[in-house]
């Protein structure tokens, strides 16, 4: 049985893949960014261009599923986020810090997995850390990466004290 190699990528497959990669992490960290409270203030119209057309946005697992369930399409998506987000008053602080990220880049498709810590004072004076598993499917449509999937399932959730906040 004779073995045959298969050709390596060429230079520029190779370079296409990195570009995707960074065009797929840019994407995901101005979705953070946009969820981040204080944030920009032009949200309305902000979100949507994120999502694909027919996107998905779930919530996975016993606590998200019950919370977040399935929303189809980048309007539903965005108008379910904009009740979280300023001028709703839901939080007072929220930062979203990604780590173990892993991307993986298939032509005009993408896959991408992080763990998301999340920490938020809300406007009830309470305040709390969240670890969450995100899995995200991209897709590149007209040259624009967008987000095709997004699911999130929380893991884990303390209490945080808010002594000396905002110092």
């Amino acid at each position: 049985m004779a073995l045959t190699a298969t050709p390596a990528p060429s230079l520029n497959d190779r370079v296409q893949r990195l570009e995707s990669e960074v065009a797929v992490r840019r994407l995901v960290a101005d979705y953070m960014a946009l969820c981040d409270v204080p944030g920009p203030q032009h949200l309305a119209g902000a979100l949507a261009p994120l999502f694909c057309s027919d996107a998905v946005w779930e919530g996975k697992g016993s606590r998200y599923a019950a919370k977040f369930g399935r929303l189809e399409g980048r309007e539903a998506i965005q108008a379910m986020l904009l009740t979280y987000l300023p001028p709703n008053s839901h939080f007072q602080f929220n930062g979203h810090f990604l780590a173990g990220e892993r991307i993986e880049v298939q032509g005009d498709s993408a896959q991408g997995h992080w763990l998301m810590q999340q920490v938020s004072h809300y406007d009830t004076g309470a305040s709390e850390l969240i670890v969450a598993r995100l899995q995200l499917v991209f897709r590149c449509e007209a040259g624009t990466w967008r987000i095709a999937h997004f699911s999130t399932e929380r893991l884990h959730a303390c209490p945080l004290t808010t002594a000396g906040a905002g110092q």
